[in-house]
């Protein structure tokens, strides 16, 4: 302990390693959009791939805060403590909350706390950041569960979801105050260059999506997972010295779990899954355009093969890939950064379910698609004051030929023989506004030199694919007049109290029109309001 105490004293900021959409790489972030540092990662972001760096005398807003420091440990290893961190937030009528990890934000008071350290030298890397969480979980009203019988009674028949009955989303977690964990940020892995392999629970980020990645987001509780590739890497024809291009790929193989709320079966408590992400960043004459493409695969967990992950390569379905036991998801990514004018165009086009052959994509490519298109552009204000715009919209509905040919209900994140669909633990894998719906996303941050201040406007309609897929007694315009709707006004702002201490308030309220997805009246809505207040406080060693 003593020889500890004394090297955290000799210590030098270097690179900053950042977990997913924290207050430091958030920043970090803006930053790149700015030109004033460069993206560690093309597609596939963790903590330990979130490596920022950036030169001290580099003038930007947060000169003279600490945004994390490495400490010398013994030999070549060094140490860097992160949190600990303290969220806490309040829901008055109803569960609000995304990305948030093991964190189930029901109405009531909720909180979360996290902090570890991370270890480095020689190419090892060991984080041990693990998560806590607990949940006030009130009771509040909400749609009727789609599933009954014995299977199900005292769990998904009471709390499950209310559209397609092969989805592990509770509305509810239980009738009761709960603690939960999990092992968060943890991981130990080797790295050579920039070939990489690990084991560990840390989240995964596919893609550029700034709110809602259709593949993969930190939203869901982490599971344990192996993963082998290649980190952002400079690709040079050697006899010429020529730069072509950087390249990163990542496969990766992981254990999911159904939550406490779906079934009555142990036998069917979890789900292999298997995944692949590769991304190309074009060279100088395209600076800044990256392309990429993410596939994944659920499978029963009793019939593992390590081999699936070679089959995902395989775009048709007529491989053992392709078999209905399987449910899997791809999505295209473009991602364009223009530091010159500060502005990021990025776009994700997904499908979870794919065409037997060639003709089947040319009649229909938009069969089960699912989309995320987004823009952020930089503004400079005063050299103290700089600020960024975010637009973003995600659309997951059932695509027209399930609504118009195909004579059964669906949406994207559901499989019928998968029956805990695209989640873990009861939460979404993709993104965090859930199957079937649409989301419109409007921010504005400024950064000033001890924080920021930030307002958004969010309009978003949960699952509108149950809506679509009503009883057939139900006319179409009653349908309509009762589509499920929210409406959210939010604003927040961080403080640094001292370069080593933050703290973040957040107000969000949110206008929930029919809660319950009926309308007693075609021209009204039934209406539900929700405060959410929220507070973050961390302290940066």
């Amino acid at each position: 302990m003593t020889c500890i105490l004394f090297c955290l004293t000799l210590s030098d900021i270097l690179s900053a390693q950042e977990a997913l959409l924290s207050v430091q790489e958030n920043y970090y972030s803006f930053l790149s959009l700015r030109g004033l540092t460069n993206r560690p990662t093309l597609n596939f972001r963790t903590f330990s791939d979130s490596v920022w760096a950036i030169d001290e005398s580099t003038d930007h807003p947060w000169m003279g805060q600490n945004l994390g420091t490495w400490h010398n440990l013994f030999g070549n290893f060094r140490i860097r403590i992160h949190g600990p961190e303290l969220f806490m937030s309040v829901n008055t009528a109803a569960p609000y909350g995304q990305n948030d990890g093991v964190l189930w934000q029901g109405r009531g008071f909720n909180s979360m706390f996290r902090g570890g350290v991370r270890i480095e030298g020689h190419g090892l890397e060991l984080t041990l950041l693990p998560h806590v969480a607990f949940s006030q979980n009130l009771a509040f009203d909400f749609i009727q569960p789609n599933y009954s019988g014995p299977n199900y009674a005292g769990r998904a028949e009471d709390f499950g979801y209310y559209g397609v009955r092969s989805i592990d989303a509770p509305q509810r977690f239980g009738d009761r105050a709960f603690f939960d964990w999990d092992f968060g940020d943890t991981e130990i892995r080797y790295t050579w260059r920039t070939l990489t392999v690990g084991f560990g629970t840390q989240a995964i980020w596919l893609g550029p999506a700034q709110l809602n990645p259709i593949i993969h987001s930190n939203n869901a509780t982490a599971y344990p997972r192996l993963d082998i590739g290649l980190r952002r890497q400079a690709i040079t024809l050697p006899w010429r010295n020529l730069h072509i291009g950087d390249i990163e790929f990542r496969a990766w193989w992981g254990r999911l779990s159904e939550s406490d709320w779906f079934d009555n079966d142990d036998t069917n408590n979890h789900n292999l899954i298997t995944g692949f992400a590769i991304a190309y960043n074009f060279p100088s004459f395209l600076t800044g355009l990256t392309i990429g493409f993410n596939r994944i695969m659920l499978s029963k967990w009793d019939t593992m093969n390590f081999s699936s992950i070679f089959t995902l390569l395989w775009p048709f379905m007529d491989d053992a890939a392709g078999i209905d036991e399987n449910d899997q998801r791809a999505s295209i990514v473009i991602d364009y950064l223009l530091p010159l004018v500060g502005i990021n165009v990025y776009f994700e086009w997904g499908r979870n379910d794919f065409s037997p052959g060639l003709h089947h994509i040319i009649r229909y490519p938009f069969h089960t698609q699912a989309y995320t298109f987004g823009v952020r552009k930089a503004f400079h204000f005063t050299r103290n004051l700089k600020g960024v715009v975010l637009l973003e919209t995600t659309y997951i509905e059932a695509s027209k030929d399930y609504l118009t040919f195909i004579p059964w209900a669906t949406t994207f994140y559901s499989h019928h023989i998968i029956t805990q669909g695209h989640t873990n633990r009861g939460q979404w894998l993709g993104a965090g506004i859930g199957t079937g719906g649409n989301s419109q996303y409007l921010e504005f941050k400024l950064y000033f030199p001890r924080g920021y201040g930030r307002f958004f406007l969010q309009r978003r309609n949960p699952d509108l694919d149950f809506t679509w897929f009503m009883d057939t007694e139900v006319t179409p315009g009653i349908r309509e007049a009762s589509i499920r709707t929210f409406f959210d006004f939010g604003i927040s702002a961080l403080y640094h109290l001292t370069p080593n201490f933050v703290v973040s308030p957040s107000f969000v309220f949110r206008d929930e029109h029919n809660p319950l997805n009926r309308s007693r009246d075609y021209f009204k809505s039934d209406r539900r309001y929700n405060a959410h207040f929220s507070i973050l406080f961390k302290y940066i060693f």
